[in-house]
């Protein structure tokens, strides 16, 4: 096909979501260079975002344009070898065991703290916030902290356990705010430095450690934004892993990303420049893989907090920018800023959701009350 034949029927597919080329809404793509067309239907989603990256083409509200992108489906036009090998990848290679359960550390979480300083507030919380009555950032991960401490019906003296901990700021919240002790995992060896200077003069352990080597008693256990990194191979052997650290009469709580239909294939741009060997997982895959080790006290989703969320990431990087290091250039700028967008028309779209499961062992006597 000759460039016109495909910028005609790229206009024709973008006309579809209410999108056109070189117009003047801020949802609208103005177009740099023509090779573009070319590129995204060759590559699909991955051809788009490194185009973006390189400079080819903007939007001047790149969340809303993504958004009507998803909501019109068109992103199932543009599937291409790209996308089944992605899909492939993630089905028949166990990509979160060994050395490759730290890959995704390496890569993503020790980019610099300098970043995720600027991109968090006053907390550094990198998953959905709890925007129920809150209205900034701040107090929507404070929220957050306590809805996981009150579901998990936290107490003076319980010890607790913390997959993912993250720069350890649940772990923080929760020896504050509940009076426990605990212990928290990561793989990323920067947040692990981070977490035991914030951590310290409290009763909390950090390691630099795999959540299937964890083999001890817990009061509760929790993970925050990490099940994503999991994989679907390895579901099961989570939930085992948490029945075997949690008491019979403890509490897990389990706060993920999920998908709306069947297991989500990874999206090849995500996974080569964002979070390499992720997966949203499924509600049949979770479901399936806690059957007989628990009892599902509670499924809640607030999955529209996350363009929230995301939108005020976006907001703190974009302000922060020009004190940042030079070795974020602008082509990484452009990197972040085209994963915070996608991520927020995701949720926006209401394509993924966010869970949070609130599990026991054997069932709650009486009952168990859902906080909110």
């Amino acid at each position: 096909m000759s460039q016109d034949d495909l910028k005609n029927r790229a206009s024709e597919l973008l006309e579809q979501a209410g999108i056109r080329i070189d117009g003047d809404a801020p949802t609208d793509l103005r177009v740099h260079d023509e090779r573009l067309y070319a590129r995204v239907f060759a590559h699909g989603s991955l051809g788009l975002g490194e185009a973006y990256m390189d400079g080819w083409w903007d939007a001047d509200d790149l969340p809303a344009l993504f958004a009507r992108l998803l909501t019109a489906g068109l992103d199932q036009e543009l599937k291409t070898l790209d996308t089944l090998l992605a899909h492939l990848k993630a089905r028949f290679i166990n990509l979160q065991r060994g050395e490759r359960a730290f890959e995704i550390g390496k890569v993503h979480y020790d980019l610099g703290n300098d970043l995720f300083h600027a991109m968090l507030g006053k907390r550094l919380v990198y998953s959905c916030g709890y925007w129920a009555k809150a209205g900034n950032l701040d107090d929507a991960q404070a929220a957050k902290l306590d809805l996981v401490c009150r579901k998990l019906q936290l107490k003076t003296g319980q010890r607790v356990l913390d997959i993912g901990c993250g720069w350890g700021e649940a772990l923080k919240y929760a020896a504050e705010h509940y009076g426990v002790e605990g212990v928290g995992i990561t793989v990323s060896q920067q947040q692990a430095d981070y977490a035991r200077e914030l951590c310290s003069g409290l009763p909390i352990e950090i390691r630099l450690q795999d959540y299937r080597e964890v083999n001890e008693q817990f009061d509760a256990v929790y993970s925050i934004g990490m099940f994503e990194h999991v994989g679907g191979k390895n579901y099961r052997t989570y939930f085992e892993t948490v029945r075997r650290c949690l008491k019979d009469d403890g509490l897990s709580l389990l706060h993920c990303i999920g998908s709306n239909g069947a297991p989500a294939q990874p999206d090849p741009w995500i996974e080569k420049y964002i979070f390499p060997n992720s997966m949203i997982p499924s509600a049949s895959q979770v479901a399936t893989a806690l059957e007989d080790l628990f009892v599902v006290e509670d499924w809640h989703n607030f999955g529209a907090d996350y363009d929230r969320t995301l939108s005020a990431w976006r907001a703190n990087v974009e302000a922060a920018w020009p004190s940042l290091p030079a070795s974020y250039d602008e082509r990484f700028r452009r990197m972040w800023r085209y994963y915070l967008a996608v991520s927020a028309a995701v949720f926006r779209s209401r394509r993924d959701q966010l869970w949070q499961l609130t599990l026991s062992p054997h069932g709650v006597p009486g009952g168990y009350r859902v906080p909110r």
